[in-house]
């Protein structure tokens, strides 16, 4: 994997993401690919359960969301994105994010971690704005 790889990989996602269905998620994810949505969350573990999370957590093909990406570093089969996600025109989500992406030989990717803040959240444990 080289940064346009993972580049397009990121593409790919945000496309299947838009898309109506689950179908795309199969040349995105690896059978038993493991999803953190956060990093001391449950990981989900294979597409049919990520499937899940992906149509419970979405609200359908027709939601608007821009998403701005930045391949941070990639090693071998390792890599990391920054994003900036915002829902909705006009927004009524915004969000960073880091992904932590492990691919397989094929592309694929076989682990994913998330790192999303939001903002007010700060950064220091038992801190609430």
């Amino acid at each position: 994997m080289d940064r346009r790889d993972v580049g397009a990989w990121v593409d790919r996602y945000a496309a299947a993401w838009r898309t109506s269905g689950t179908a795309g998620l199969d040349a995105l994810f690896t059978d038993d690919a493991t999803y953190l949505k956060e990093p001391y969350a449950e990981p989900v573990v294979g597409r049919a359960e990520l499937a899940e999370l992906w149509e419970i957590e979405r609200d359908g093909p027709g939601e608007v969301f821009r998403l701005e990406r930045e391949v941070v570093t990639v090693d071998g089969h390792m890599a990391v994105v920054r994003l900036h996600v915002v829902y909705g025109d006009p927004p009524t989500q915004e969000y960073r994010d880091l992904w932590v992406l492990r691919f397989a030989p094929d592309g694929r990717c076989a682990a994913f971690e998330e790192w999303p803040t939001w903002p007010g959240r700060g950064y220091a444990p038992g801190h609430i704005p």
